[in-house]
């Protein structure tokens, strides 16, 4: 699939995460984004340094309260990792209120929108992109994406200035 742009309908799909029990959840993303503005944040992964000490991640933990005051209903990081990964990826951000930590474990997600980044080179294998898309009520109004591991437009910062 070419990938997602401004515009488009953002397609269904199945993420987890895991529960306070350790029970693996599924949710759709059309159930988490339908007559609402949400934010759907994709990271190459858990715990790495541009994602979790950089900005990306704490950024949209940091500016939730704003975004929040403007409309936004959820505010979702996905990563191609497991949903237990995840848990404990959110967890260690013990401020947090308002950003969900969803697993794409296969990758079969970001690959749905184009977003699929093969490192295998590195022993990565196949991730996510870095990006940001502002969804309302499942259509597409802002799609930022990086390129070549940079940190530029997908800020929480951005999305605000967006809104």
């Amino acid at each position: 699939m070419a990938c997602i742009v401004a515009g488009d309908t953002i397609p269904d799909g199945t993420l987890s995460y895991a529960d306070e029990a350790h029970q693996i959840l599924n949710v759709s993303v059309h159930s988490l984004a339908a007559a609402k503005q949400v934010i759907l944040c994709g990271v190459p992964g858990a715990f790495t340094p541009t994602c979790s000490s950089l900005k990306h991640v704490p950024g949209f933990i940091e500016k939730a309260e704003e975004l929040k005051s403007k409309g936004i209903s959820e505010i979702i990081v996905i990563s191609v990792n497991d949903p237990y990964v995840m848990r404990a990826w959110g967890k260690s951000y013990p401020e947090n209120k308002h950003v969900k930590f969803l697993s794409d474990s296969s990758g079969a997600y970001v690959k749905t929108l184009g977003l699929e980044l093969d490192v295998s080179d590195r022993g990565f294998g196949i991730r996510s992109q870095r990006f940001a898309l502002l969804l309302d009520d499942l259509k597409v109004k802002v799609a930022n994406v990086e390129s070549d591991g940079q940190f530029k437009v997908s800020s929480a910062e951005d999305l605000l200035k967006a809104l």
